[in-house]
Formats: structure tokens, sequence, C-alpha cells
């Protein structure tokens, strides 16, 4: 899992342009935007196995279009592991209230959802917070501001027939009056699962869970790939579970840092951050379950 216990992007600090939309006196950033292709209904993510059957509230752009968008208008490093971007139809890129969905998918394996029904979210949530204080003191002695989970915006649940987990966090950062939405979706397949992240601000809340909520159903992997496809005998199963898609990481590497561009150039401020590591407090999370599990008191 390569942003789960390797500590997504920890102890990394990344500088986040302003995004062309907020310095746009010459044209650019409108000119980037006229000129992307979207695409709508039904959508092929080919190197997930995956589709999208998007209704008219939706559109897509694919790889190239989508790291035009991250890269060139929000300010972005380079980033070849997203797969494409999924936008509201309204509001577009460029007005106020916008927000978009960024795709990956990673090839980890089988996911084993065995653990889903027995996940205590409030221990999680806690062993989080506690990762994220630990981060956070390291942050601060080498200078840099902090990044605090506040808690659940949305409750984690998993829909164990369809095979598709949701969850939200709120996010406060340092220096800034407004907090950070960060909405997650994992729809689990036969050889790994597809990530769809939103970020976004608090404020935006109502219009990204009730936008997310539409988009998942509108999502699912292709016959053959498909999570009841799973042959014990041949495919390669992921070294963690459910849990572990919740806690193993604060949010997908280019969707936070995606739109958070476009958030800080709402703001109008530049602001340094860095991803949190989380491990700390997940490695307390499953010792402690293992513990209870083989009657050990700590």
């Amino acid at each position: 899992m390569k942003y789960a216990f390797g500590g997504l992007l920890a102890a990394c600090t990344l500088a986040l342009a302003l995004p062309a939309l907020a310095q746009d006196s010459d044209g650019s950033a409108k000119a980037l935007i006229d000129g992307l292709h979207f695409r709508s209904g039904e959508v092929e993510v080919a190197e997930a196995g995956a589709h999208f059957n998007l209704g008219s509230q939706f559109r897509y752009l694919d790889k190239a279009d989508t790291r035009k968008v991250l890269e060139q208008l929000w300010g972005n490093p380079e980033d070849d592991t997203v797969l494409g971007m999924v936008v509201p139809t309204h509001p577009s890129l460029e007005e106020d209230g916008s927000w978009a969905v960024v795709v990956t998918y990673e090839a980890e394996g089988y996911v084993s959802d065995a653990d889903a029904a027995k996940i205590d979210y409030d221990a999680l949530l806690k062993n989080m917070k506690e990762g994220t204080q630990e981060a956070n003191a390291e942050r601060e002695k080498a200078g840099y501001g902090r990044v605090d989970l506040v808690g659940w915006a949305v409750p984690p649940r998993y829909d164990a027939s369809n095979k598709k987990l949701y969850w939200a966090k709120e996010l406060a950062f340092s220096g800034q009056p407004s907090h950070t939405l960060n909405y997650d979706i994992r729809v689990l397949g036969r050889h790994g699962y597809l990530s769809l992240n939103a970020v976004s601000g608090m404020d935006e809340l109502p219009q990204v869970q009730t936008g997310m909520q539409q988009l998942l159903p509108m999502t699912d992997f292709n016959a053959g790939a498909r999570y009841a496809d799973h042959n014990p005998s041949t495919d390669k199963v992921a070294a963690y579970g459910v849990a572990a898609l919740i806690g193993g990481g604060l949010a997908a590497k280019t969707g936070l840092l995606a739109k958070l561009g476009l958030i800080l150039a709402k703001l109008g401020k530049l602001l340094f951050v860095g991803a949190i590591a989380l491990v700390a407090g997940i490695k307390k999370f499953f010792s402690a379950r293992r513990d209870r599990a083989s009657g050990t008191v700590r």
C-alpha cells in the first residue's frame, strides 16, 4: 500500500504555488479550461479495468487533461499516477464553489473485507488523531505549520453488497480560518481498488456530499475485474483490510494537493503544506486489536 504504513510523503514539505485561476491577468487559465476535452456518459478507465456511467451532472477528463488541470492550472507537482478527473457540470472549474474528484487506482491485490463489520470507527479516529499529533510535533520542530485531523466530516460507511467504502475528514491547517474537507471513496475490485478523492472547503460539504453520493453508483469495475471475480488460487491478496484503507493515509496524494491549491487561491494566500504520516496512530490501533484478540493487556 503506497500511502498507508509507509507514511504518505511523511516529513516532506511541498510548496504549492498559487493556481493560475488566481493570477489569470493574461487569460491563460481560461484558455486552458476552454481547451479541455470533457467526456460524458459511459467512460472507460482502462488502466483500472473500471468504468463510469456518468449522469448529466458530471463530466470526465482523461489523464492528459487532468494533469493539465492539476499541474498547470492548480500548480501541483508532476504526477503520472492520476488516471482522470470527474468534474461536476455545475459549478464549472472556473466558478466559485467548484470541486473535482481525482481518480487513481492501486493494484495492491484483493482487499479482504472480513474486518469491515468489526471496525470500531471511534477507536480508529482516536488513533488517527494521535498519529497526527505525533507528526505535527515533528513538523513544528522543522519549522512548519500544523495540519490537524478535526474529526469525521462524514463517518465511514462500507457497502458490503456493492464493495464500496466512503468517508470524509475535516482538516485544520494552521493559519487558515476555514477548515478543509477531504472526501474519499474506495471501490474494491479483484486486483486492487479505485480511489475517488475530492478536497474542498468545509463550507462546501453539502454539495460535495450530495455529488459524491450521486457518483457512487455510477462507478464500477468491468466484468472479470470485479470483487466477485476473485480467484483465491491465483490472485494476489493485499496485506491489509478495509480499516487500513481508511486509516492508512490522510488523503490520496494528488487529490489533496490538487484541490488544496484552489482553496488557497480563493483565500488569497500562499501556504507551505506537507502530508501527514498516520503510521504511529494506525500501528497503535492494530496493536490494540491484536492484544484484545490474544487476551494481552498493556
